[in-house]
């Protein structure tokens, strides 16, 4: 989905933001940095686009009013891309509203970077992007260093780890007049205070289009037939490989999802019907990402879903059974005189 192994940094800019509730004001850079050390700049890469290639939702910057020019980000960045903004003015406008956003006394200062990114490629697509990216934990490291026949030994107070970036968000130059595709996140804490990065300062809703739509169903329902339906059904794992391949086929086979054909052609049961449908409205609304009663099925996202579907028996350390359909000829049973389950496969021919 995400890669950054051809990604160059064509600039970066350093700022820093302090908070606005306890009078650190932000202090802004007279311009960007000239990068010429090749492995600093293979480092901050590194620092800042790693966490990204974990992340699977992708938002969309968003404003209550429905006007997308009035959330603050989207100007700025839409202005770079256009050529009416110099990266610099960017930078610079980007972390005075960070200051302004900066609006509760928990919220860290911190070092603001901002890149303009070449050759990020999202799903499957290159383009050029802008990074934010922010660092507000320091942790002291220890430096030893050679002196002729012995070891200098110091330390940095408060150095950067560059495996544990704060908070980030990739502007990515494409569908600029749906807000853009944004990855966005904030691994510093989940606590209210946090939020001001993603709702204050970024403005971003998860993006809920049909690919997003498709992937988060398929997600959704493999969840509940491994877990949710063990609250009200006992099932064996070759029954619930079976609902899996199952889903999985109707969302090959068909162009449109329907919600009411899914529940009768797949899971066929009004009561597990019933709970699934329970479940699906719970994630809906802890994500606030409704599926609806129909939506196109995009098929870059059934390929990618279909790799998390397992539909394999591991059986001890002896056999693995791969079951690709007709529950009907496979069974399971119990040998008294072994002691041992077994397995029962039906076929016609041997290839």
């Amino acid at each position: 989905m995400f890669y950054y192994t051809d990604t160059t940094i064509n600039q970066l800019a350093v700022h820093r933001v302090g908070n606005k509730l306890r009078d650190e004001f932000y202090a802004l850079s007279d311009a960007p940095l000239v990068l010429e050390d090749e492995q600093l700049t293979k480092l901050l890469t590194h620092y800042f686009l790693s966490p990204f290639a974990k992340v699977n939702e992708v938002y969309r910057l968003t404003h209550a009013s429905g006007t997308l020019e009035l959330n603050e980000v989207y100007h700025f960045s839409k202005s770079f891309f256009e050529g009416k903004l110099d990266f610099h003015s960017l930078g610079q406008q980007l972390c005075k509203h960070l200051f302004e956003a900066s609006d509760h006394a928990n919220i860290k200062g911190g070092e603001l970077y901002v890149a303009h990114l070449n050759r990020l490629q999202l799903e499957g697509e290159e383009h050029d992007a802008i990074g934010i990216f922010k660092s507000e934990s320091k942790e002291p490291f220890l430096k030893v260093s050679p002196i002729q026949s012995s070891f200098e030994l110091g330390y940095e107070r408060e150095a950067i780890n560059i495996n544990k970036l704060d908070k980030g968000c990739v502007i990515v130059h494409t569908e600029e007049g749906e807000g853009y595709k944004v990855l966005a996140i904030d691994q510093t804490n989940r606590q209210q205070e946090a939020a001001y990065w993603k709702d204050g300062f970024l403005g971003v809703r998860i993006r809920n289009d049909d690919f997003h739509k498709t992937g988060n169903f398929l997600k959704v329902y493999k969840t509940f037939v491994d877990k949710g339906l063990d609250e009200t059904f006992e099932l064996e794992r070759t029954d619930k490989i079976d609902l899996l391949n199952r889903s999985m086929d109707y969302f090959k086979e068909k162009d449109t999802f329907n919600a009411k054909e899914f529940e009768e052609e797949v899971l066929g049961n009004p009561q597990a019907a019933a709970l699934f449908s329970d479940y699906r409205q719970q994630f809906e609304t802890d994500h606030e990402s409704p599926f609806g009663e129909q939506f196109d099925i995009a098929p870059g996202a059934v390929k990618k879903a279909n790799a998390t579907y397992k539909s394999v028996l591991k059986l001890d350390k002896n056999f693995h059974i791969y079951v690709h359909g007709k529950r009907e000829y496979i069974e399971k049973g119990f040998d008294e005189e072994k002691g041992m389950s077994y397995y029962k496969v039906y076929f016609k021919e041997e290839h």
